[in-house]
């Protein structure tokens, strides 16, 4: 269960490289927008104006496609095989879920028309009452439905996935042989969404009642709620669960619901782009879904992570030092620019549970305190382009000058306890193992691969052969692999292909930490699986 679970968590990440792209277009055409940066002519240059429309249209649509996106992205990914078809029946399985349900809500004689507000306040309700109801329903690819959001893809694109991996083997009798295997999905799709479809449509007003319930306690709980926030986050960066917790923060009502430009949208992430797309976005808004976004990872990301990386270098035995500066760069540079971190955060999580704990008090501690000073610097990366680009240029509304401040204190904090630590309790950090040791972790991914052909190789041989590799997945820092054995992995040869560490999540499922060079290590190793 543990590792369907972690499975699922990657499948979330798919529409999230949509969804940062299109954050960065709108941060930067709405620095286009602000006179101060560019001046009144430039701002209002029609050329201009033509250029920001066009890209808000794009992005506009973007998030109005998130649940399908999502339903394709966790369809497929947790399609064993033939993945594609997966892809192909969870489009199928999409729209009928919603056909089936506005078909349902007509027959009750709910629909566009008299869930609106101007229907609902003839019939004499309040203002507020109204808004509430009629925010309940949308169209769905031009389909009334239940506002369902990323929910609804999910959900589809689990009962997907299920079908799929159940009968895309499928052989029927002679007679109906065309219709065996693959062929066999899309049918039982059809046969079986509109009984997912009925269950929604009874369940789903309850279950949006509990989860804007929980949305609202956490939009209560102000500042505490963002620092559980994110100490729980690096918390669970080992499991891989982080990403299950990050989406529904992002995309769900449990990151806070606003109305945006007369329009409803859920989710931290969602809000803050809908806000910056706005003509005059509302700084209470904007602040309020901000506090769940980069601003809170920027203190530890690009200030104090790449200060451990340096304490870990001062701390290394002086003959191991020139071995590990290449790669404690690299990772700490990675950090600062992008902010993925996991290259660095596997280097200490799993041999000292002190920094570990104080890692994941740190980064909880700046969630809180850019709460508590209004910060409002929003986007999913963390590194220095989303602190650019979406503080630095938007201007001094942002406080991101306050981000600084707290980083530079962030980088002396991290640099002080790391060193004291690993000095105080011999921590093994990377250049402080034996000679014997130190021979694997000297080389990083870059020396290993010399963009030649071996890399799959040695990751293979590492694995313990083709014949104990199941299934290989990664996500944006990890290679995820299902194995017949975990046993038989060999670290030591591992870390000469660059991997910063690996989780033995139990005997059959391992994951195996690459950083930034991970797509490359992923398609080196299923190349050589398929030779």
């Amino acid at each position: 269960m543990r590792t369907k679970i972690q499975k699922f968590g990657k499948t979330l990440m798919g529409p999230l490289s949509i969804i940062i792209a299109s954050g960065l277009l709108l941060g930067i055409v709405s620095i286009l927008q602000n006179p101060s940066l560019v001046g009144e002519t430039f701002a209002n240059a029609v050329i201009i104006q033509n250029i920001i429309g066009g890209v808000q249209a794009i992005v506009s649509m973007m998030f109005a496609l998130l649940p399908i996106l999502f339903a394709v992205s966790v369809a497929i990914g947790m399609a064993r095989e033939d993945k594609e078809i997966a892809g192909f029946s969870v489009v199928i399985a999409f729209v009928i879920f919603h056909v089936v349900i506005g078909y349902f809500l007509k027959l009750n004689g709910i629909t566009a028309e008299t869930t609106s507000v101007e229907h609902l306040l003839q019939e004499g309700m309040n203002q507020v009452r109204a808004v509430e109801i009629s925010n309940a329903y949308e169209l769905m690819l031009g389909v009334f439905t239940y506002r369902m959001g990323v929910f609804g893809g999910i959900l589809v694109g689990l009962w997907t996935a299920f079908i799929h991996n159940r009968y895309h083997t499928k052989q029927l009798p002679t007679a109906f042989s065309f219709f065996s295997g693959n062929r066999f999905v899309p049918i039982m799709i059809i046969v079986t969404i509109p009984f997912i479809s009925f269950a929604a449509y009874l369940i789903w007003p309850y279950f949006n009642t509990a989860i804007n319930g929980l949305g609202g306690l956490i939009g209560r709980s102000g500042a505490i709620g963002t620092f559980l926030y994110g100490f729980s986050e690096r918390l669970l960066i080992p499991t891989g669960l982080h990403h299950v917790l990050n989406q529904l923060i992002r995309f769900t009502p449990i990151g806070g619901t606003a109305v945006v430009d007369g329009q409803t949208v859920s989710g931290a992430l969602s809000i803050f782009n809908a806000s910056l797309a706005s003509a005059q976005p509302d700084m209470e808004t904007l602040r309020a879904a901000t506090r769940f976004l980069t601003q809170g990872t920027h203190a530890f990301m690009v200030f104090g992570l790449p200060a451990a990386c340096y304490a870990m270098y001062k701390t290394a035995y002086l003959k191991n030092r020139p071995k590990v500066k290449g790669m404690l760069l690299a990772a700490a540079l990675t950090a600062f620019l992008t902010g993925i971190t996991e290259p660095i955060e596997f280097a200490f999580i799993f041999i000292s549970p002190v920094l570990w704990v104080f890692h994941a008090f740190m980064a909880g501690l700046s969630f809180f305190l850019m709460t508590v000073m209004g910060v409002a610097v929003g986007n999913a990366g963390g590194g220095l382009i989303d602190l650019t680009i979406f503080g630095i240029l938007q201007g001094t509304y942002t406080r991101w000058y306050l981000i600084v401040l707290v980083g530079i204190f962030y980088a002396v904090a991290y640099y002080f306890v790391f060193k004291f630590v690993i000095e105080k309790m011999d921590v093994k950090t990377p250049g402080r193992t034996s000679d014997s040791e130190e021979t694997t972790e000297d080389t990083n991914l870059e020396a290993s691969t010399k963009e030649g052909d071996n890399l799959g190789t040695q990751i293979m041989t590492a694995l313990g052969g083709k014949e104990n590799i199941v299934e290989i997945d990664n996500c944006i820092s990890r290679l995820r692999l299902i194995l017949n054995d975990t046993s038989v992995v060999n670290e030591a040869l591992l870390k000469e292909t660059g991997s910063m560490g690996i989780v033995k999540i139990d005997q059959k499922n391992i994951q195996v930490v690459y950083g930034g060079k991970v797509e490359q290590a992923a398609r080196a190793l299923k190349q050589e699986v398929k030779k």
